[in-house]
This record gives C-alpha cells, structure tokens and sequence, in this order.
C-alpha cells in the first residue's frame, strides 16, 4: 500500500461540544485534508509545538518525552497513520536508536505531537485518505471575510453520520483592541499562567500585525 505525506493544516475547536478539538491534516501533493478529533490537552500540546515562540516554564508530557528521548539517543523518525476503525484513527511512531528500528503503537494526537518535537514526517495509507479524506469548502464570500483570521469550517469530522460543526480562530477579537506592546505583555502572562490555548491565539494576533 503506498503512504501519502501529509502536514498540519490547522487545529479547530468545536462550538458544540466541549472540549472537542479537530486536527486538520493536509496531504502534501494534493488538496484534500484529514480531520483527526482530538482532546484539549492534545490540541494544547500540538498548538505549542506549531508555535515555535511559546516556551512553557515547565515541559509538558510531551516535551518530557522528547527529553528523555534526546538523553537516551531515541529518534523518531516518523509516525504512520495506519489505520481507521469506527471513525478512530490508530498510528504507529517509528523510532531508531543504535541503528535499531522500532515501531510503537500510539494515539494518533500523541504521535503527531511527538513527531512536531522532532520534526518528523507524518503519513498515512492513500486506502485511509480515500475513505476519510475530504474537501474544505469555502465560499468566495466567506474565504475574502475570513481572510484575516484564517477560520476553517470544517462540515463533516467523524465517522457514522455523525456531524460536528468545527470553527478556528475564535475569540481573537478582543485582542484586536490591544497594542502590541500590551498583546505581548498579554502572551507573556499566559504563558506564566500556562494557559497555552490563549497564548496561541495571542501569538497568532501578534504575526498578523508583523
């Protein structure tokens, strides 16, 4: 079966059901995308590993493993997305250390944060991206109004009928009253308190304003 590269396009956030985050992969060499649902310290953990200029004053657990990983020369070299069972993706994290190859099975929000922490590629089987794989649809209208915040609308995440309606970028605009110097004053708060999700939010008012 041949693997189809993919990256992250972005991460959505359920206005309907609490907690309820969406990962949007993107296939490399074409236009489909693969919504992944995961949790809110999952989509914590893999906003701060996209966002490069948020450093927590304490590693969080994937960091952690990615120290401990560094002190006992483990690599991860990639993360295959390998199968889809009842609208649950499963994922493999393969690992090399002393020319040795490895394969560990894992939560697919947990390979993906560990391979941002050591940037590995990230795949999946094309019969997977066949059966999960959707087209975002975006209006005219909405794409030149959304432009600033960059929202994503996602129309269909899970499996069995089941809908979600999934929207990004919320919330910012509150933000968009503040100087920079108080957004940074803002970020750097944030990040003291751990409240990475509000961090990322800021970080991403501040690039718009670069």
């Amino acid at each position: 079966m041949s693997l189809v590269r993919l990256k992250i396009k972005g991460i959505s956030y359920s206005q309907t059901q609490n907690g309820a985050y969406a990962l949007i992969l993107n296939e490399v060499d074409g236009d489909r995308k693969l919504p992944i649902v995961i949790g809110a310290f999952e989509a914590q953990s893999i906003a701060i590993a996209l966002e490069k200029e948020i450093k927590p004053p304490r590693p969080l657990t994937h960091d952690l493993f990615k120290n401990f990983a560094d002190r006992f020369q483990i690599v991860v070299k990639q993360v295959i997305i390998h199968k889809l069972v009842d609208g649950v993706f499963y994922s493999s994290i393969i690992c090399e250390r002393d020319n040795v190859e490895e394969i560990i099975d894992a939560r697919t929000s947990d390979a993906i944060a560990l391979a941002l922490r050591f940037d590995a590629p990230i795949f999946t089987y094309k019969t997977i991206l066949d059966k999960a794989g959707i087209f975002l649809k975006f209006s005219s209208k909405e794409s030149d109004e959304n432009e600033d915040d960059d929202s994503i609308v996602v129309d269909e995440i899970l499996q069995e009928g089941e809908t979600v309606e999934i929207e990004s970028g919320s919330s910012t605009h509150g933000f968009r009253e503040l100087s920079l110097e108080e957004l940074h004053k803002e970020l750097d708060k944030a990040v003291a308190n751990e409240d990475y999700e509000k961090a990322a939010k800021l970080r991403d008012e501040i690039s718009k304003r670069k």
